[in-house]
């Protein structure tokens, strides 16, 4: 026995669906050489992370040990995947793979963060392999909903590792590589030990459609049109946003792109030849077209308050104005979470009297990721002798590992923080770490355990109370406390302003507490804090955040 071993450690992605971190390691037990698979972002939401501006994955245990980290291999441009590459550059500090569109766009997000961009290295697809340390990877090209998605053959001297990334198995996929199966068969020949696989619509029980089934319905539904066409999909979704210009070309209409990351996805696609013919484009600018000749692709599919959708419905975007007879068509499917943003959106347009169509029908979207029969169909493609389901919630690996069970092949359910060793015959347990999110609040990361988010959440719930008291140096008071109130009612049960309660409740102990009290800070602000909030809870039924500041003349 070398006393060496091969393991699988997710930081993001296992059991939720975005902020993927995967990592692999090949050694002895606490000396292994690391590779690192995506670093990605998850987005916030009012209720939970009010002010936040992205959640990234806590690699704290990868930092500690980055001087065995050999580089990170990015398999795919989504944000979930490649969004915290510039981020944590700084942290890491190790070589960044991808094939050609993706590091497109990770270079871009290092030079957001001011990192060089030569840190970023094109990858060729397989059969190019490239050595790090204990490991030889490759990039296994793959059909998704973005350009030159790929799965990582992950070689080490304990066996092939095949992961998946974002898949789904599209043998007409519009834009980008159609899903190969004798390549997968031929991959997959000499044995696979492990295949960490995708599982996010493993519920879902018929085969997935291919994304060349939308274009027909697009353009009868533009062609049947009248008034202004505007369509929102997936920025990324490079396929769709070519399927939908072609289809608004067919019917005569000019096309104008709206939102900056439509266009940068564009442009990446054009830069990188994943794209080598779209329809002309009109600029905003230019766009003097009689409605009903007019076509927009615009961003803001799942309701972001910021993007061109939104902008739309509440009025006037770029000199564009929806009218009553236009349509508005969601070219997506509404992730969980989003669903009041969107419909939000869809309620502004209808009082617009413009006609909204969404993806009930199932016409006009196709997931980008394998349905329960195509994730048997890999099974099937790669007989693995251990699966590991990641990219989904936890009922979503659960049930991915019953399928594998069900055709006899081993699976095991490992959350973020699980560390699997998958020497030998039969994955195990290894041990835990301690993982969780860091958000980006600002231009600041902080942790989510620091309390900033929560002491925020609790001002947004329950209003805030600010409490001055200065006392001299004889630890007499000067005046009487005064509050400034935040978020709460002017008035109260006994029809007072709420502030003049609290101040005469305050005044009141004020001059009542011994020299002892008034000699504590400490005291005084614990007292304070009790005063103001059964005051607040007697007359308004709520228990505020308190601040408060004593001042002392010296």
């Amino acid at each position: 026995m070398s006393g060496e071993r091969l393991i699988y450690l997710p930081l993001g992605g296992a059991g939720e669906i975005g902020m993927n971190a995967y990592v692999y390691g090949y050694g002895k037990p606490d000396e292994e050489r690391l590779i690192l698979v995506d670093l990605g972002v998850t987005f916030p939401d009012m209720d939970g992370t009010p002010g936040v501006d992205l959640i990234f994955p806590d690699i704290t245990w990868l930092k500690e040990r980055k001087d065995r980290l050999e580089a990170v291999f990015v398999t795919h441009a989504h944000e979930d995947h490649v969004g915290a590459v510039g981020h944590y550059y700084d942290q890491l500090g190790a070589p960044v793979y991808a094939r050609a569109f993706t590091a497109n766009i990770a270079r871009r997000k290092m030079e957001e963060h001011g990192h060089s961009d030569k840190a970023v290295r094109t990858a060729s697809p397989w059969p190019e392999q490239i050595d790090v340390g204990p490991f030889k990877v490759g990039f296994l090209p793959v059909s998704h909903s973005i350009p030159e998605s790929s799965a990582l053959v992950i070689d080490s001297p304990e066996g092939r590792v095949i992961h998946t990334g974002d898949f789904k198995i599209d043998t007409n996929p519009v834009v980008g590589e159609p899903f190969d199966r004798a390549l997968w068969e031929e991959v997959s020949k000499p044995g696979v030990k492990a295949l960490v696989c995708d599982s996010t619509n493993v519920f879902s029980t018929h085969p997935g459609r291919s994304e060349s089934t939308v274009g027909p319905e697009l353009e009868k539904l533009i062609a049947d049109s009248s008034g202004m066409f505007v369509a929102t999909t997936f920025a990324s979704n490079v396929a769709r946003v070519k399927t939908l210009a072609e289809a608004g070309e067919a019917a005569g209409r000019s096309i104008v792109l709206l939102g900056r990351a439509m266009r940068r996805m564009i442009e990446a696609s054009v830069e990188t030849g994943v794209l080598s013919s779209f329809p002309k484009v009109v600029s905003p600018e230019d766009a003097v077209i009689p409605r009903e000749h007019l076509m927009l692709i615009v961003t803001g599919s799942q309701g972001e308050r910021r993007a061109a959708s939104a902008q739309l419905a509440r009025g006037k975007y770029q000199g564009f104005q929806m009218k009553e007879g236009d349509t508005f068509l969601f070219s997506s499917k509404t992730i969980p979470g989003n669903e009041k943003g969107v419909i939000r959106i869809m309620n502004a347009f209808s009082e617009q009297g413009v006609d909204v169509v969404d993806d009930s029908s199932g016409l006009y979207h196709v997931s980008g990721h394998a349905n329960r029969p195509d994730l048997e169909t890999m099974h099937e493609i790669t007989k693995p002798q251990i699966v590991i389901p990641m990219h989904g919630e936890h009922r979503h690996l659960r049930e991915h590992v019953k399928i594998a069970q069900s055709k006899g092949i081993a699976g095991v359910v490992a959350v973020n923080g699980t560390m699997i060793d998958l020497s030998g015959n039969a994955p195990t347990v290894a041990g835990y770490v301690e993982t969780g999110r860091t958000y980006l609040d600002g231009s600041t990361q902080i942790g989510a355990l620091d309390g900033i988010v929560r002491d925020r959440i609790r001002m947004a719930l329950n209003g805030h109370v600010v409490v001055t008291v200065i006392l001299d140096e004889d630890d007499e008071p000067v005046g009487e406390p005064w509050c400034e109130v935040m978020g709460l009612a002017e008035t109260g049960r006994s029809r007072a302003p709420l502030v003049d309660v609290l101040e005469e409740d305050l005044s009141q102990y004020l001059n009542r507490a011994g020299a002892k009290i008034r000699g504590d800070d400490d005291k005084l602000e614990t007292e304070f804090k009790r005063i103001v909030r059964q005051t607040s809870l007697d007359e308004i039924g709520k228990k505020p955040e308190v601040s408060v500041i004593v001042s002392r003349l010296m």
